[in-house]
């Protein structure tokens, strides 16, 4: 395929359709997509920016959980990973484990490598040892329909992290619950926060990976947060699968930047780990790590996308999963699962990350999540 040949719509849809099926790795769409229009959007703006200003809030109060059924004893966790190349995926892993050390809970990570085969592998080696929950990290479990259909049969409880669009039990596919941010609110948070900083007169680039159906739906919302403002122009839609993102996004920057080397100024990645791979080639080509292009990604929050934002080095912000208060939670799920309780039912707030309000911090939680669950527990 050449990056530099702009794709018709109809044909996106059904390269995003083939990566799904496992047969293309990826993909650009070209400036034939685009919201462009003359006139600002003066109602949507003002929304955008008052948005924007309570998402960037750092004082909000916990309110998630604060009851239900103390530490069960003797509990073994598998974990397996889409990736644990993927940042957000590794971040609730860690949390998983901490979350479970104060439980005296074991915890195994399997990772499944990116690849619907190795993921498949992986799921099958967790049901064989047999363990007392297992964690779909970061996949469709729709893709691993048998191995589902096996932990199900098995009375092994499922509790997914970003596994299905929503956050909550799931019937279709068989889940326990679903730990996620509403994924709606991400979307909506970056693509305001674009529309904000730009007085509404934006040319975007959005990265994503449409063999993950979560992520192909995140994208989406993006693309509709942003047509909600006549004076933003979507540019490009870069398709890079994940696993390949180390070697295809600087190529990919590269290309887009010989096409659009002055109108280019925004970019939302559906993964903060897009921006790392993009800074070579944008340092190569001279741009200013303190943009344009302003970078913001819509997740996941890892270390590395705190430390580019806060030295303005190719990121300007991100709206982060708390990963780690996440992993506790997938715990306090498990917990929940083990005593015949219902799921917590708890969503973390959506939040905006910038140089201006992280404090100089790496990562973001919503603040007292460990007291509060280590009393749930009696921990």
């Amino acid at each position: 395929m050449h990056r530099d040949r702009a794709i018709p719509l109809t044909a996106v849809v059904l390269l995003a359709a083939t990566a799904l099926a496992g047969c293309e790795r990826g993909s650009s769409a070209g400036p034939g997509e685009s919201t462009a229009g003359p006139s600002g959007c003066p109602a949507t703006l003002t929304r955008a920016k008052a948005a924007v200003k309570r998402a960037e809030r750092t004082d909000a109060p916990w309110n998630g959980p604060t009851s239900g059924p103390t530490a069960a004893r003797g509990k073994t966790i598998a974990y397996v990973a889409q990736t644990m190349t993927n940042p957000g995926v590794a971040g609730v892993a860690m949390g998983v484990r901490e979350a479970a050390k104060v439980m005296g809970w074991k915890v195994r990570v399997i990772d499944g490598g990116g690849t619907p085969v190795g993921i498949q592998a992986a799921l099958s080696e967790a049901i064989a040892l047999e363990p007392s929950g297992i964690v779909i990290g970061g996949f469709d479990p729709r893709a691993t329909s048998r191995q589902v259909a096996q932990a199900n049969a098995a009375d092994i409880p499922l509790v997914g992290w970003h596994a299905v669009a929503s956050p909550g039990p799931s019937k279709r596919p068989e889940l326990f619950t679903n730990v996620t941010t509403e994924v709606e609110e991400v979307a909506g948070a970056s693509a305001d926060w674009v529309i904000a900083r730009s007085d509404g007169h934006a040319r975007v680039v959005v990265f994503t990976d449409d063999s993950i159906p979560f992520a192909r739906n995140k994208a989406g919302l993006i693309r509709k947060g942003l047509a909600r403002c006549p004076g933003v122009r979507l540019l490009a839609y870069a398709n890079i699968p994940i696993p390949d993102a180390g070697s295809r996004t600087p190529q990919e920057v590269s290309s887009l930047l010989s096409r659009f080397p002055d109108t280019w100024d925004y970019s939302i990645a559906i993964n903060d780990l897009y921006f790392a791979d993009a800074a070579p080639a944008l340092r190569a080509a001279g741009k200013r790590g303190t943009g344009p292009p302003f970078n913001i990604g819509a997740g996941d929050g890892d270390p590395s996308a705190f430390q580019r934002v806060n030295s303005g080095q190719y990121q300007a912000a991100t709206v982060p999963e708390p990963l780690s208060q996440q992993g506790w939670q997938v715990i306090d799920e498990f917990n929940r699962a083990f005593s015949g309780r219902a799921p917590s039912g708890y969503v973390a707030p959506v939040h905006i990350v910038t140089a201006a309000n992280s404090g100089g911090a790496t990562n973001w939680n919503p603040p007292g999540y460990r007291r509060a669950y280590r009393k749930i527990w009696g921990e």
